[in-house]
């Protein structure tokens, strides 16, 4: 092995960082096509799927601020390893229940909420641990094969989901997601670098007067600087458009493409395989692409391809543009963790991420309400997903006037790499 930003990326802390979330993403993928699945069955109701949804980040409006400066103050390793091995008992409780005869919908509203707390800390913790691995010119090329390695774990988790339900009842596939949990938490067990920069002098013992002033730190430095400000509130604006996507998937697969179980969960794992090609591709393609053409581009590509999937209303063609759409937004969301990652100071990042989750993901809940009220009122899911892509497209082409077209001042081009032509969508 060569020395450099090779050992750094390939060392064997980041291996077993690496696995044990390949293995936790290929439970969670399950849990992501049996939960809507459940909800659909016990109500066949847009509105109890859009609940669900809001169920998942409505955490984030409470307690993300919060949460997220908490993990600055805390051995962020330490408590990712605790998180997982809380959210393994957590998700065990639904089949347990539905085992019992005694699942209700509200059960899983409840564990969807304290599912997401708990991942409101483990991510943040994540999101120290990439740049904790790799070096910052690595970033870019990290994120994207953490996201396509993840992604890979959603193809196989939903097609073996997609076998399993035709053999068990859909709750009984959410033990595996616990199991996958505790296999995460093993792995990161085993990590010997920290995901903490140096100790805060005072942090422990700061409490929680220093907690909100970290809280009030962390929202300044966001809001302060006009890339981290823009992007909250682009991704905001498509949050609440593109919400609908997600939280309705198994009703528009149900209702207009008219797919059985299995087939759903190939969709979703259709989803998955797209994010894992263009993952792949994220390096490549920043080595030949401007940071501005390469995020606001996917998201115009992944905003069209909803739109097309609705108007053609084919179960084949919705397998092609659900990948592709699912693969350029994560195109996006690659870019956009390289650029925070890459401006933020280390010991802000717990702050940083969870003060943009909760910026961007607020709109979320209302996003998902608001597009079941319009299925509920238009009769016509086909119309609300051919609308929330076209509007994503539009948003995306908007931003390229804003400071977002700019993240080539931040983030280093892959392997040292210049962009070929220098392109750029707008100028200052």
């Amino acid at each position: 092995m060569t020395r450099g930003a090779g050992r750094r990326t390939l060392g064997r802390d980041f291996w077993l960082y690496f696995s044990g979330q390949l293995i936790s993403q290929v439970g969670s993928s399950f849990t992501l096509f049996a939960l809507p699945l459940l909800v659909f069955k016990l109500t066949h109701s847009a509105t109890n799927l859009a609940l669900t949804t809001a169920s998942n980040f409505v955490p984030y409006l409470l307690f993300g601020l919060v949460l997220g400066a908490l993990v600055d103050r805390v051995d962020r390793k330490r408590m990712m390893l605790l998180t997982d091995v809380g959210r393994a008992a957590v998700i065990a409780v639904l089949p347990v229940l539905a085992l019992a005869r005694a699942l209700r919908v509200e059960d899983i509203y409840a564990v969807a909420f304290v599912q997401s707390t708990l991942g409101i800390l483990f991510n943040c913790g994540e999101f120290a641990a990439i740049p904790s691995l790799v070096g910052r010119d690595d970033l870019v090329a990290a994120n994207g094969r953490i996201m396509a390695t993840n992604s890979a774990g959603q193809i196989l988790g939903p097609i073996l989901a997609g076998v399993l339900v035709t053999l068990m009842p859909a709750a009984d596939l959410l033990f595996f997601d616990a199991a996958s949990f505790a296999v995460s938490a093993a792995s990161l067990a085993l990590i010997r670098r920290s995901f903490n920069a140096a100790d805060r002098p005072g942090a422990a013992s700061a409490g929680v007067t220093g907690l909100l002033a970290d809280v009030r730190a962390g929202l300044q430095y966001v809001w302060s600087n006009p890339v981290l400000r823009s992007i909250s509130v682009m991704m905001a604006l498509i949050n609440f458009v593109a919400s609908t996507e997600n939280s309705q998937l198994v009703l528009f697969a149900k209702r207009v493409l008219d797919a059985s179980d299995s087939e759903v969960a190939l969709l979703f794992a259709a989803g998955a395989a797209g994010v894992v090609a263009v993952s792949v591709a994220a390096a490549p393609i920043r080595r030949r692409l401007s940071f501005a053409v390469t995020a606001l581009g996917a998201l115009v590509i992944s905003g069209l391809a909803v739109t097309a999937m609705a108007l053609i209303g084919s179960y084949p063609a919705a397998l092609i543009l659900w990948a592709a759409s699912c693969g350029f937004g994560l195109l996006l969301n690659i870019n956009t963790a390289a650029l925070r990652q890459a401006i933020v100071p280390n010991e802000m990042y717990g702050r940083v991420v969870s003060i943009a989750q909760v910026l961007a993901w607020s709109a979320i809940p209302l996003g998902a309400l608001a597009g079941a009220a319009a299925i509920q009122l238009s009769g016509s899911v086909t119309d609300v997903y051919a609308i929330t892509g076209a509007l994503t497209a539009l948003i995306a082409l908007l931003f390229a006037f804003s400071p977002v077209a700019h993240g080539d001042r931040y983030v280093a081009m892959p392997a040292g790499d210049e962009p070929a032509g220098g392109a750029s969508i707008a100028q200052a």
